[in-house]
């Protein structure tokens, strides 16, 4: 927070916890906490100069700095942490602007729609589920993607158990994903589907169906 502050100067408007933590569908292996840093609409920067050069502060603080889509990847001691800087659009709404980062454009979003649109998809264990999945096979698969991913694929049905669910869902990425759209709920111009490519999400497709075809759990995820 000091570096954050002393970067953001009399800009910064905001500081919070955002992503996996704040829905909930965060793992102990994936990354530890996301935090939103919202600066005021009247900063000057660029929103690329603004992510840049938080990067680079947090660099020459010593800390290694991985460039992700919307945000900064550091470790800090023993915790995982991405950093999302953005900036307010106006002080009458918790619209914000940020860039993004693989296709050097921005994006207008809202984390509180974020938050609440997965919370009430009402699949959280579902999604952590396949997240450690995603993560133990090396899948490219944003999470904010996959969240939604995983409420489509199980909307308005009902299993009896966890694990039907998650299996339900797999058939689906592996079936339907490919070709499904996907837009942001916050901003219905920003297509989240568009964060990757049809190749990477026919990767994602085959390695649902090689989930589909395993004699087991564990040949699944652990």
């Amino acid at each position: 927070m000091p570096i954050i502050s002393n970067w953001a100067g009399r800009q910064l408007v905001d500081v919070k916890p955002s992503g996996s933590f704040a829905k909930g569908t965060a793992n102990d292996s994936g990354t530890d906490i996301g935090l939103f840093i919202s600066l005021h609409e009247g900063t000057t920067n660029t929103l690329k100069e603004i992510y840049t050069s938080l990067a680079r502060t947090m660099e020459e603080a010593g800390y290694k700095a991985r460039l992700q889509n919307v945000s900064i990847n550091v470790k800090v001691g023993a915790y995982d942490v991405d950093l999302v800087p953005a900036k307010r659009q106006n002080s009458y709404t918790t619209d914000h602007s940020l860039y993004r980062w693989r296709a050097d454009t921005w994006t207008k979003t809202n984390i509180d729609t974020h938050i609440a649109h997965v919370q009430r998809g009402g699949r959280i264990d579902e999604t952590r589920i396949l997240k450690l999945w995603r993560n133990q096979k090396g899948l490219d698969f944003p999470s904010f993607y996959l969240e939604l991913a995983t409420i489509e694929a199980l909307r308005g049905h009902y299993f009896p158990s966890l694990d039907a669910a998650v299996w339900a869902a797999l058939a689906w990425l592996r079936d339907r994903f490919a070709s499904a759209r996907f837009v942001d709920p916050a901003n219905g111009s920003n297509v989240i589907s568009d964060d990757l490519s049809q190749q990477e999400r026919e990767r994602i497709s085959g390695a649902a169906r090689r989930a589909r075809e395993a004699t087991n759990w564990n040949q699944i995820v652990t």
